[in-house]
């Protein structure tokens, strides 16, 4: 039981370092972020924050997530309420894309190195033995 629950927060961990990268990024490139999920399923809880109201959910089942960016569909709905909206990154931007895509591998590959790299008592120094 202890194993399946250590998986389970294992990759809820991973799965949160990865949907940061994919927020960050998007936050970084301009685009709006509408929602930064952990977990399928039933919300079990919901909060909004920041300017944006940007809507962070945590799930029954923590096995994945995701980060809802605004795209072109909701961008023109966007505009008609807000006009600070028009200038937003939009997504055409394909460099943008590219780096919002991979962003959030590269924050479990930094984070896993980090990982295996820390300093112990007996390696002050930062340096495998």
């Amino acid at each position: 039981m202890i194993t399946v629950l250590a998986f389970i927060v294992t990759i809820g961990l991973l799965v949160t370092i990865h949907e940061y990268g994919h927020f960050l990024v998007a936050r970084l490139c301009g685009v709006r972020v509408l929602r930064f999920s952990i977990g399928f399923g039933k919300p079990l809880l919901i909060r909004k924050f920041g300017k944006d109201q940007t809507e962070f959910v945590l799930a029954a089942i923590p096995l994945g997530g995701f980060v809802k960016m605004l795209d072109e569909r909701e961008l023109k709905a966007e505009r008609e309420l807000k006009a600070e909206q028009e200038s937003q990154s939009d997504l055409s931007n394909k460099s943008q894309l590219a780096t919002q895509l991979t962003a959030g591998n590269c924050f479990v590959l930094v984070t896993v190195y980090a990982r295996c790299h820390r300093l112990t008592p007996n390696n002050r120094s930062g340096r495998r033995q």
